[in-house]
């Protein structure tokens, strides 16, 4: 038996992701969290064999959950769901451990798939993700050269960007990734050059066309 925990802020996404997967006779949903940090904890509690997960999450968005589960060295295989097939998150999300990168609009022919191909260790990419892996040339590295601003940001460049994006105060930002808020102001001076924006707006913007955040429909 497969054992799945499904990480969503959508209750419905999840609640329509877990009656695909208990469909299936071979794959047991043993959790549910709402954000990033809530599906780290449940993965160290429960060690499912395949963590689904989307990548636009409060907290912790996916791809940096990701490396916190790679980093302790858990034996979950993780599959990213995402709206977008942006090279760069793609790349993000399988130098950080993800087995698999999964596009929402192709999740009912895919799902199940892909989280079979995951707990034997094997990797799957949507057939979009993966027709773009190819024409961006990646090497056996695993990376692709692209043009993506996205690709000259640090993590915890990438995580504040996220909080930003998200509407937090440099303050709530400053709490809770336990850092000060002049080490928060710099990461925003930072994020501003290196992306090329001049205001808080344009950084939201950026945030949102890029997948670190996704808006309510």
């Amino acid at each position: 038996m497969i054992r799945v925990v499904i990480a969503d802020d959508h209750h419905l996404v999840r609640a329509g992701i877990r009656a695909l997967l208990e469909k299936a006779a071979d794959i047991e949903v043993v959790g549910e969290a709402r954000d990033g940090q809530e599906a780290v904890d449940l993965t160290v509690r429960l060690q499912p064999d395949v963590l689904l997960m989307d990548i636009a999450m409060p907290h912790l968005n996916g791809v940096q959950a990701a490396g916190q589960i790679r980093s302790l060295a858990a034996t979950t295989q993780m599959v990213i769901l995402s709206m977008y097939s942006d090279e760069v998150l793609v790349r993000q999300a399988i130098q950080n451990g993800a087995k698999g990168y999964l596009l929402k609009g192709s999740i009912t022919e895919e799902l199940l798939m892909a989280v079979r191909a995951a707990s034997r260790g094997a990797t799957y990419l949507s057939h979009g993700v993966s027709d773009l892996v190819l024409a961006d040339g990646w090497g056996e590295s695993g990376e692709a050269e692209t043009g993506n601003p996205l690709s000259q940001l640090t993590p915890r460049e990438l995580e504040v960007l996220q909080l930003i994006g998200e509407g937090h105060t440099n303050n709530a930002i400053a709490l809770s990734m336990q850092i000060s808020v002049k080490t928060v102001e710099r990461h925003r001076t930072n994020l501003m050059t290196k992306l090329d924006v001049h205001n808080l707006v344009e950084l939201i913007r950026f945030s949102i066309k890029h997948g670190l955040i996704q808006l309510d429909e």
